[in-house]
């Protein structure tokens, strides 16, 4: 265990002090082994409860201030840049916290500011380097500017970002003339803060509220590491899913409980789950009671109103991801936090993916696409199945034996570690956590570690699923999982029949179908 060092500065001269004054902090936040500067989040706390914002005291430094609420959940913080910060605040005590991504042990000290001026450090202390390994980070899911993100991506340490600069609200309406879509030319090619730190700026967001004038909400659709501006709006999807073929772009489902989710997997062939969705915060749960209801079989744990849960939440996450990986659609697990609308950091939610060769967002891309990765809100997980890797692919032609090893890296500890095969949740054990099955027919194999925090909080990592395909031995969904699938493309269609255009409500009828045949070869 790395501790975090705390550094405490008490002046005690008591004073009578006015509104109006103010006292200067001075602050770095350096690294532990080198001492060099820096970049961070950075957090200030003080009387009574209050969050407050710094800047950077360097020339040519960079602040990037970050107020975000949503319901009761606050977050409020300043993204640095490898130089000192400064603030005048109000006397009284002051509790400082520094993070920066998942590899850094977080640093707090706390000041106490009386009337002279005082300085602190704070010292973030790294416990692993993914990258000098070939794992790199990276949010799908993001609303900040890409001027913002220059300074974001070093601060938080994410590796690749993907803003979604076209981003559409109104049915029918083209992204390129999206009402949220950002102003200005927007390059196609890669923007490098540096070697290990890069954006891809051209990415969409279809996410409909509004059909043909009126409030109907549909979901959202993301078509991420595309070259051209997209100039169809939605529905139907099929031409915008065929564009992102022609580009190799990658099609993202956002969250599973937006109306139309359960419709788009059998129609457009989509690609990603956000796994780690942008309604998973460090401040807070925030959306008890948003969605489509889930499924009885699925047993989700819900609060004294019958909402969710933070746990219920993130179970639903998973549960619904399990029933579509168990339907057929082999989609691959992503990460995204919709920081810049959310009260989230960058990353908060991230996925890491093993890169062959150098970094660009188009290998890292196909990493994520290949599966090679895992996405995490907290510790880092690494996975093998007979010692391949997350996304590999046995094709055999009788049951064979899997060897299923995990590690789990963190500076907090972890509750569980669970192997996932078909859905069904085992305890696998402590870190590091071996065990060996041996399917009898075709499955697919991952492993989830779980934190629980101080307060009940969740934090969790999740591999990429290995797949067994036993030759003559194909993979049966549940009844319950099927059926649920079913109803919910069902539920959607009447919703929306009487509103929707019928090349909409075609591509409803196509993804049931799709569904029905499955459901003809479901365990009884």
């Amino acid at each position: 265990m790395i501790r975090t060092c705390v550094l405490v500065l008490l002046v005690s001269i008591p004073m009578a002090y006015s509104q109006e004054t103010k006292v200067r902090l001075d602050g770095q936040v350096i690294d532990g082994a080198t001492g060099r500067l820096l970049p961070c989040r950075l957090y200030v706390e003080g009387p009574p409860g209050k969050w407050h914002l710094v800047r950077s005291a360097q020339a040519g430094g960079a602040a990037v201030p970050y107020e975000k609420q949503r319901g009761s959940v606050t977050e409020i913080h300043t993204a640095l840049t490898a130089s000192p910060f400064v603030a005048e605040l109000p006397p009284g005590s002051y509790r400082l916290m520094a993070e920066r991504g998942k590899e850094y042990v977080p640093a707090e000290t706390t000041v106490r500011l009386e009337s002279a001026p005082a300085k602190v450090t704070l010292a973030l202390k790294r416990f692993t380097d993914m990258a000098a390994r070939g794992w790199y980070s990276g949010d799908t899911h993001v609303h900040r500017t890409l001027d913002e993100l220059r300074t974001l991506a070093l601060a938080e340490d994410l590796n690749v970002s993907f803003p979604l600069v076209y981003w559409v609200t109104h049915a029918f309406q083209p992204p390129s003339q999206g009402d949220k879509s950002m102003a200005g030319e927007i390059p196609a090619e890669t923007i490098r803060v540096d070697d290990a730190h890069l954006i891809w700026p051209r990415n969409t967001e279809y996410e409909i509220f509004t059909v043909s004038g009126k409030p109907h909400t549909l979901g959202a659709l993301f078509i991420i590491g595309h070259r051209s501006e997209y100039r169809a709006g939605v529905p139907p999807l099929g031409p915008v899913a065929r564009q992102a073929a022609d580009e190799g772009a990658l099609l993202e489902l956002d969250k599973h409980a937006w109306p139309w989710s359960m419709a788009l997997p059998p129609l457009l062939n989509v690609h990603l789950y956000e796994l780690a969705n942008n309604h998973m915060w460090p401040a807070g749960f925030g959306f008890p009671e948003w969605g489509e209801p889930s499924a009885p079989y699925m047993e989700i744990e819900k609060d004294s109103r019958g909402g969710w849960t933070e746990w219920g939440w993130i179970d639903y996450t998973f549960q619904n991801y399990y029933a579509l990986l168990n339907a057929g659609f082999r989609m691959r697990p992503t990460a995204g936090t919709a920081s810049g609308v959310h009260p989230v950091p960058l990353g908060f939610g991230r996925a890491y993916v093993k890169v062959e060769g150098k970094l660009t967002p188009q290998t890292w891309l196909k990493g994520l696409n290949e599966g090679r990765s895992f996405i995490t809100t907290g510790p880092l997980l690494f996975v093998t199945v007979n010692g391949q890797p997350p996304g590999h692919t046995f094709r055999v032609k009788a049951p064979i034996e899997a060897a299923i090893e995990a590690t789990v890296e963190s500076h907090l500890p972890v509750d569980r570690i669970e192997l996932v095969v078909n859905g069904k949740v085992t305890a696998l054990g402590k870190s590091p956590a071996k065990t060996a099955i041996r399917p009898p027919a075709s499955c697919w194999v991952a492993v989830r570690a779980i934190q629980k925090l101080p307060g009940g909080r969740i934090r969790f990592a999740h591999s990429s699923p290995v797949f067994i395909d036993i030759e003559g031995r194909p993979p049966r969904p549940r009844k319950a999982e099927i059926e649920y699938l079913i109803e919910r493309v069902q539920t959607e269609m009447k919703r929306s029949e009487s509103v929707l255009p019928a090349e909409a409500i075609a591509e409803y009828r196509s993804a049931l179908e799709k569904y029905r045949a499955v459901a003809a070869t479901a365990e009884p």
